[in-house]
């Protein structure tokens, strides 16, 4: 019959907790007992809680991905990349260099000679718009522009003393000497796509 009342609880735990100090027998049993339960406790409570804690943590990390690369390897992220190399060159490429005298367009001296026939033609009296016209089939339209300030009058060679000589040549340029009898004079002359034509001149003495 189930025991309904408190007194009757607390006698039922006198006898209990009482049982074990009635002879030394008793209390080395009850120790016995108690060493037993804690062994237990002790062994089976860590398995209990390792499981516990390894399906979490393997809960966990199911649903994390981790990714190990070499030193030097790039990490594939789910992009495709495509590198397209060109081949360098193999040497630097140079300004051109100026061919020979021997080897400059024969139309390029030809337009130097006539330019300077006209340039050293000035009689007294001439005006710069006369002489510049008679220029003007051999000079570029340009260079034109900056001799419209020269005097005529003060151009002291009077006739070409020689043949024109190349002094350096391109391609597209040539850079000529006159001899003149006031001294020799370098002429530049370009090729314009419409003929060869006079881009500058210097007077020199050598």
């Amino acid at each position: 019959m189930p025991i309904r009342t408190n007194r009757g609880r607390a006698a039922v735990y006198r006898k209990l907790w009482g049982w074990p100090l009635r002879s030394p027998r008793h209390l080395a049993v009850a120790v016995f007992i108690a060493a037993l339960v804690l062994t237990a406790a002790g062994i089976v409570v860590p398995k209990v809680v390792g499981t516990k804690g390894t399906t979490q943590a393997g809960a966990a990390g199911s649903s994390t991905t981790t990714t190990t690369t070499r030193p030097g390897q790039v990490p594939d992220r789910g992009i495709s990349t495509q590198v397209t190399t060109s081949p360098l060159p193999t040497r630097i490429t140079s300004a051109p260099s100026p061919t020979t005298r021997e080897s400059a367009p024969p139309q390029a001296l030809e337009a130097v000679t006539k330019w300077a026939e006209r340039w050293v033609d000035h009689p007294s009296g001439i005006s710069g718009k006369d002489w510049l016209e008679r220029l003007r089939p051999y000079t570029t339209e340009e260079y034109l522009g900056v001799m419209g300030s020269i005097d005529p009058a003060n151009i002291k060679a009077t006739r070409v003393t020689g043949t024109v000589r190349a002094e350096t040549s391109y391609a597209k340029s040539v850079e000529a000497e006159v001899p003149t009898d006031a001294g020799p004079v370098h002429v530049t002359v370009i090729d314009t796509g419409q003929g060869w034509k006079v881009a500058d001149y210097q007077q020199g003495s050598g």
